[in-house]
């Protein structure tokens, strides 16, 4: 072959396996929400605004702007049993106020879907699963989990899951929420959901643990945990469950 023409033809395998890669984004990022039977309909509308106001805020926009390609991808995603992850917002590129908003006014709209007992490890597998098949190329892949629990029944084990995020290089951040939309009581009685999240369920590279006490609290930690997710905040020790004991 002439070398004009292998050259043509490597330009052209560049290209491909450009275009199969997806779009480039900062970050692949799935928003996965506790939607069990724990969950009633103004504690999940509580959630979905919690993360709608801090994808809006200005903290997160923020940190989108300043990575390298300046977008994130996103989905947001309701478990509850082993057969029912709602995906409540399909995957979408945020890069700015706007799609911000777009974001949050799909995310509030959406009905919800998801309901049952709680099966946590094939909620972290179809987060993965939901990465390893999108229209994006993100430089780096997160689960963003939280729950009220980390009980589990049927479905893929919690180790399974977390192994199968391990696997795909993916990191998995847990919020443990300990508080309700009208009723924040505290703490589970019979164990530490904060060391439950981080001894079984969290993963990778920086991963941490953050806690919702209360209502306001939810939605500052809902802020900070993006922004330590979009910003990549390895550094952030003080958020890391093991460093805060």
């Amino acid at each position: 072959m002439r070398p004009a023409r292998m050259l043509a033809a490597a330009v052209v395998l560049v290209l491909a396996a450009g275009a199969a890669r997806g779009e480039r984004v900062d970050l692949e990022l799935v928003l996965l929400a506790d939607a069990s039977g724990s969950i009633d309909r103004a504690e999940l509308m509580f959630q979905r605004r919690g993360y709608a106001e801090a994808m809006r805020s200005r903290e997160v926009l923020d940190a989108i702007a300043g990575g390298l390609d300046g977008r994130i991808a996103v989905t947001y995603v309701e478990w509850a049993t082993a057969d029912a992850q709602h995906v409540v917002v399909p995957w979408m590129a945020v890069d700015g106020a706007a799609a911000a908003e777009t974001f949050a006014t799909r995310l509030m709209a959406a009905p919800r879907r998801a309901f049952g007992r709680n099966a946590i490890g094939s909620a972290l597998a179809r987060g993965v699963a939901l990465l390893e098949d999108n229209a994006f190329d993100g430089f780096r892949r997160v689960i963003d989990f939280s729950a009220d629990s980390a009980n589990s029944w049927g479905g893929v084990s919690i180790a399974e899951g977390r192994a199968r995020a391990a696997a795909a290089d993916v990191v998995v951040n847990g919020l443990a929420v300990l508080c309700r939309a009208a009723d924040c009581s505290g703490r589970p009685i019979r164990y530490d959901l904060e060391r439950s999240f981080a001894e079984r369920i969290v993963t990778g590279p920086g991963a941490f643990v953050l806690t919702a006490d209360d209502a306001p609290s939810f939605a500052d930690a809902v802020r900070r945990k993006l922004v330590l997710e979009i910003a990549d905040r390895r550094d952030a020790a003080e958020v890391r469950y093991a460093e805060r004991r």
